[in-house]
């Protein structure tokens, strides 16, 4: 029996929140057509150059409209409205398919009438299914390869359609007013007004079959995902300015560099001196892609910004590190105050709220909602430079929320990516397909690019590249002095702090740093702990007093984990390391006479007993063969010749969601980097302060933990956060997390 209710009204938000945009189904649809066309229209034939596609400005944007005017198609059935009238519980009573999922049914049931206008009907009708991300696959299975779930406790067999209602044909004539499609209305079928799961189940196969033979273009697809996610996204959640979203999206997007802003940060930051030849070589690469090989402290990161005097100006700069401490440290100490930039990571707003304050940040209480990614990605809109992670970037070709919302702003940027030599093989595979699709001005940095590394990445960006080494005069100095002992000696510790020098101690495990902090403060030595294992907001206070405690004329020892190989902007008088794998060492060693002495400083090797984790058995043995290979004084030259005569060979994961060549309908996320050895948890200690808080503070209360094998029987917090036990992880400001 067909559901008694409203028809003639139907919704795309609930009426009951605080909406600011349109909640009707009709004048969504129009407000997220507007944001795409304008998206389109405002960043131009840029689209077409930045992602190399061989197709007109005209045809791109035919289909960025139609995939807009198609996304929420499928919100006219009972089950949606029901949703979200509040007379449906989607957790007890879930809806019999997803409403973009309808839309693809639906829209291809009309395809006949919607293949008339300027466009490709098959490239929308993918977009509009993949825009909320779970088409085709998911976060936890990955690839299913299914044009959507038919869900089980539905409670109905079937769906009814609200196509024949006086809204749904005010839908079908906005499409012949705005779209051009033609007045006359021809099915291959009647209207359809009801699907059983049957009738579900056969529509599925036949889109399924549609897209297996579907000759599409595997960038062009991707780019019009990614612009209707963008203009839902803004469509959906645009802030109170009171203008208009056309007005917005083009006041925001044409805020753009000029090059007296970067000699700004450049100058700013010489203080009177002259650049480098390296960074002045950097400036004049002819090359749209370039590579900085350069060693930690040669000035990579001034001659970035002298690059993007050249190819940044008239656009945006995204500017990539490979971790949340290095992109903070990236912002604070470039273009803070210096230009309109924005620090972006997934705890940027505790970064920034405790480095600019000082201040304790205020307790926090859940995840981040959705409205609060998208009102963060949004400041990249508008922003000339952004500081971030290179999930931010890379991200987007996983169908990553944030990356996602952040595409605007991608499309009219040049990319840094700086320590590049860090990435996982996941990662590095990423980097690759970026250069494969994206024809964007990108300098890649880092110490050393490995021959394999090299012909992978000209093979990727199928054009000459130019290669510019760092300063040969720094990257010679004799820096370090190698000495491999069976145990530490903290007579050497002791004797170095009693000379007010500064001493690094990096160790492979955090409980091992623990165990040694223990030792230095039962020793009466002035002692810092940093690790990856506090909350989050401790953790930045840890990293804050490290950094600030090597600024001082003060004797100090700071006892940290990997955390410190790109962390940590400071230059050591001695340092003290377990073994580790050769590229982990030498970023190590980077924090050593970072700033030039004058002459080689020591440098004590000791073993780590505990082989598998986080390295592996012949990760230690390359790692010892390298300390052994030095028997005087080591330059970074020597240590990058060497790290390139001896390549550990990987095979990088070019496997991406987007850009996806073969499953180019699918849209679902997937991860960046590598699985690693930890999970990000919430403290079973800390939940009576976490239920007091918004949801947006909810990080700052995370912890990175052991994935060990328990964690399946952990409870998981409302948010989505596993909750790790009292019982067996304690926690202190001073130790940060540890086992009992």
């Amino acid at each position: 029996m067909r559901p008694n209710l409203e028809p003639d009204f139907l919704l795309a938000k609930s009426r009951e929140k605080p909406w600011r945009g349109a909640y009707t189904l009709v004048g969504h649809t129009v407000a997220v057509v507007e944001a795409v066309t304008t998206l389109v229209d405002v960043l131009g034939d840029r689209l077409i150059s930045q992602f190399g596609l061989q197709c007109s400005l005209s045809h791109l944007r035919g289909t960025a409209r139609l995939a807009a005017y198609l996304h929420d198609w499928g919100k006219a059935n009972d089950h949606f409205q029901m949703v979200v009238r509040k007379n449906r519980n989607p957790l007890e009573s879930p809806q019999l398919i997803r409403h973009e999922v309808a839309s693809v049914l639906l829209a291809y049931s009309y395809r006949e009438w919607l293949q008339q206008c300027e466009g490709n009907f098959y490239t929308a009708l993918s977009a509009a299914g993949g825009h909320h991300l779970k088409f085709g696959g998911n976060a936890k299975k990955g690839d299913t390869g299914e044009i959507g779930e038919i869900r089980s406790g539905s409670g109905s067999d079937r769906i009814y359609l609200y196509t024949d209602t006086k809204n749904f044909k005010a839908l079908l004539k906005y499409g012949v007013k705005t779209l051009g499609l033609p007045r006359e209305l021809k099915l291959p079928r009647k209207r359809p007004t009801c699907w059983t799961v049957t009738e579900i189940k056969t529509l599925q196969n036949e889109v399924l079959e549609a897209f297996c033979d579907w000759p599409h273009d595997t960038v062009f697809a991707s780019v019009v995902k990614a612009l209707l996610v963008a203009g839902d996204s803004v469509g959906s959640a645009i802030p109170p300015t009171g203008l208009k979203i056309k007005t917005w999206i083009k006041q925001e997007l044409s805020t753009i560099l000029d090059i007296k802003e970067i000699q700004q940060v450049i100058d700013s930051r010489l203080g009177g001196k002259e650049l480098l030849n390296f960074q002045i070589n950097l400036g004049n690469s002819s090359k749209r892609v370039t590579l900085a090989r350069a060693g930690c402290g040669t000035g990579k990161t001034l001659g970035a910004y002298n690059w993007a005097k050249q190819y940044a100006v008239g656009g945006k700069l995204f500017f990539c590190y490979p971790t949340t401490g290095t992109s903070t440290e990236g912002f604070l100490d470039y273009v803070h105050d210096e230009i309109s930039s924005v620090l972006l990571h997934s705890r940027a707003d505790v970064d920034l709220e405790l480095a600019t304050t000082g201040e304790e940040a205020e307790a926090g209480d859940n995840q981040e909602d959705e409205l609060a990614k998208k009102l963060e990605s949004f400041q990249t809109w508008g922003t000339k430079v952004s500081i971030c992670t290179v999930d931010t970037v890379l991200g987007l070709q996983q169908c990553n929320r944030r990356p996602l919302y952040c595409f605007p702003a991608i499309a009219q940027s040049a990319f840094v990516f700086d320590e590049v030599h860090c990435y996982d093989e996941r990662l590095f595979g990423g980097l690759l397909r970026f250069l494969e699709v994206v024809k964007a001005p990108i300098l890649l940095m880092s110490a050393s690019f490995l021959p394999w590394q090299l012909e992978a990445i000209k093979k990727a960006v199928g054009e000459p590249i130019e290669i510019i080494p760092g300063p040969k005069e720094l990257e010679k100095l004799p820096r370090y002095r190698f000495n491999l002992v069976d145990t530490p000696d903290w007579q050497r510790v002791e004797q170095e702090l009693t000379n007010k020098g500064k001493v690094l101690w990096v160790c492979n495990q955090v409980g091992t740093a623990i165990d040694i902090y223990r030792e230095a403060k039962s020793r009466g030595l002035n002692a810092l702990l940093y690790h990856s294992r506090y909350r989050y907001e401790d953790r930045v206070k840890h990293h804050r007093d490290v950094v600030d405690a090597f600024k001082k004329d003060e004797p100090v020892l700071a006892i940290a984990t990997q955390v410190a190989e790109m962390s940590l902007d400071l230059s050591a008088t001695l340092l003290v390391s377990q073994i580790a794998d050769p590229p982990g060492l030498i970023q190590r060693l980077g924090r050593l006479n970072r700033r030039y002495s004058g002459h080689a400083l020591d440098a004590f090797f000791y073993p780590d007993t505990k082989t598998g984790f986080p390295y592996s058995k012949d990760n230690l043995k390359a790692g010892k063969e390298m300390i052994e290979a030095f028997t005087g004084e080591v330059s970074q030259a020597d240590l990058a010749a060497w790290l390139e005569n001896n390549p550990n060979q990987e095979n990088p994961d070019k496997e991406t969601v987007l850009f996806n060549t073969f499953r180019c309908w699918q849209m679902y996320p997937a991860p960046c980097r590598k699985a690693g050895h930890t999970i990000t948890a919430l403290l079973e200690q800390d939940l009576p302060q976490i239920e007091k808080m918004s949801a947006k503070l909810l990080p700052r209360y995370t912890v990175p933990l052991l994935l060990t094998k328990d964690v399946k029987e952990w409870p998981r917090h409302t948010k989505g956060y596993l909750i790790a036990s009292a019982d067996k992880w304690g926690y202190s400001e001073e130790l940060g997390a540890y086992e009992i």
